[in-house]
């Protein structure tokens, strides 16, 4: 029986070195480690027995290996608007590095110095969102965690400055978005999914008062 509404699927690529140690990881175009690896099989457990009308990754290769490991790399189709989110002078430092230099720093109300603003990643946001709402079918999307975060916020219909921090995500995990109802009731219909995955959290996505 078909489903009355589409769903898309957003999974969180695997593992990385800069994932473990809690380092904002942009634009770096880092591997997975093994344990990343051992993770993207884990996502190709869970989206077993799913099938999808369109799979969308991003270039960075994290993004792209995830996707391959997960057994949908012969298909998808490369969407740079699902990059992550530039983080400019603070790519590669800890939450708690900047922190010392401004207190009351937060990346979804302030952006990144020579960085991406959160209107600027709010704006890839609604294009992804646009191109999904034309194919009126299930879609999955491999992206990396920030990124995903504003995707949902967007899907909804929320602010992203206001919103965004309050939705903890980790890496490897599989998240859903959808309708309830009607087409003009979009959801989350799934959040943050991680029972298939051994990788610890990215310490940094953690939301933050």
């Amino acid at each position: 029986m078909m489903k009355e509404f589409p769903t898309v699927y957003l999974a969180t690529h695997g593992e990385t070195a800069w994932t473990l140690t809690g380092q904002y990881n942009g634009m770096t175009d880092l591997p997975l480690t093994e344990g990343g690896e051992g993770d993207a099989r884990a996502l190709k457990r869970r989206l077993h027995g799913l099938t999808f009308a369109k799979v969308f990754t991003s270039p960075l290769q994290r993004d792209f290996r995830t996707c391959e490991s997960a057994g949908f790399g012969a298909v998808a189709e490369i969407d740079s608007d699902l990059r992550e989110w530039d983080y400019g002078e603070y790519e590669g430092r800890t939450e708690a590095e900047i922190r010392v230099e401004y207190p009351d720093w937060q990346l979804f109300r302030n952006g990144c110095p020579h960085g991406e603003s959160p209107e600027q990643v709010a704006l890839r946001g609604d294009r992804v969102i646009i191109r999904l709402r034309e194919i009126n079918d299930d879609v999955l999307l491999f992206s990396s965690t920030d990124f995903v975060r504003t995707l949902a916020v967007r899907w909804i219909g929320l602010r992203l400055r206001m919103n965004a921090r309050r939705f903890m995500l980790n890496i490897a995990s599989v998240s859903a978005v959808g309708y309830e109802s009607s087409l003009s009731r979009p959801v989350i219909t799934l959040w943050n999914d991680t029972r298939h995955s051994s990788s610890p959290p990215a310490r940094h996505k953690v939301a933050t008062p």
